[in-house]
């Protein structure tokens, strides 16, 4: 039995660009979607006194999944707030309730990106490679996507279809 994974969504439109290219995704690896727009996720405290949907639902993900693909546009030549917001967050059980951010370990990461054009700055990759390996993720990758006149191209289907292979191999 194959792996269940799941596609986390951090864009401040539910159905924006990279959401065209996420439902691409979706319909060849069969995987869930989350949209953290959806979700009230307040900023890392370190008092970690946050009374906001994020606690509930890592549980529900690292119990549930063992593919992460998180899926973000670019916006100032990195990752969105939103999910930098996400990312910061699994500090919560990095400090309390350790065992629920343990689950991290083993299960597989990888990253989509969506941009205006096909160009991507050096380094955005980066922090997914480095919280993957803090968290004793396995990270398999990144593409990068964009939309071209409102539709995806040749070549970033193809992307999409050799990253859907790559994560249903997991």
């Amino acid at each position: 039995m194959k792996a269940k994974g799941v596609i986390i969504l951090g864009s401040s439109r539910s159905y924006g660009n990279t959401h065209t290219i996420v439902s691409e995704l979706q319909q060849q690896t069969g995987f869930d979607l989350v949209d953290l727009k959806q979700y009230q996720i307040n900023h890392f405290e370190y008092d970690l006194k946050n009374e906001d949907d994020f606690n509930a639902l890592f549980k529900n993900l690292t119990e549930n999944y063992e593919t992460f693909v998180f899926a973000t546009p670019i916006y100032w030549y990195t990752m969105s707030g939103m999910m930098k917001v996400f990312f910061d967050r699994i500090s919560d059980f990095l400090f309390e309730e350790k065992e629920v951010g343990r689950r991290l370990r083993q299960k597989t990461m990888g990253v989509v990106s969506c941009g205006s054009d096909s160009e991507i700055k050096q380094g955005f990759e980066m922090p997914f490679v480095e919280s993957a390996a803090y968290l004793g993720m396995e990270y398999i990758g990144h593409i990068h996507t964009w939309i071209e006149h409102k539709k995806i191209t040749q070549e970033v289907q193809q992307s999409i279809t050799n990253f859907a292979n790559q994560l249903m191999r997991k």
